[in-house]
């Protein structure tokens, strides 16, 4: 695997992040909590996993510039904007919220991952977004 590879991994990785995070949620809603546990940790484990491909690729890559249309371009700015913006809350949303649910604390846990969820799946989903955008043109 080369550094040309990474973005390809890292759209897998984000596209397999929103499918934990939405089965974990499933699961959830039918009082399976080990499986609810199992997924929501394996989505951490693939969203760092993710974090640490991306963060080397564009230690070596750098940025890389959408050239499309300009209508296209304006709308993937648009995009890539909200997805950059809650990107950067993620990790504190997520960590915050296994932190609670491993203390026990589940009434708190609940009050953030309802916050979490939505934005982690928002965020996972316009990665895969940017990266079509960005690549497959």
């Amino acid at each position: 695997m080369t550094v040309q590879d990474l973005p390809h991994l890292n759209a897998t990785l984000n596209a397999l992040s929103a499918l934990l995070v939405a089965t974990g949620y499933v699961f959830i809603r039918r009082k399976n909590i080990r499986a609810h546990r199992a997924c929501m940790l394996s989505a951490v484990a693939v969203s760092t996993a993710f974090l640490v491909s991306y963060l080397i690729y564009h230690f070596q890559v750098g940025s890389v510039r959408f050239d499309g249309p300009p209508t296209i371009r304006t709308i993937y700015l648009g995009i890539l904007l909200t997805h950059t913006i809650l990107a950067a809350a993620v990790p504190f949303l997520v960590g915050t919220t296994v932190y609670r649910a491993l203390k026990g604390r589940i009434e708190r846990h609940r009050a953030i991952a309802r916050w979490t969820l939505p934005i982690w799946i928002y965020v996972s989903i316009t990665g895969v977004i940017v990266y079509l955008m960005l690549y497959h043109r």
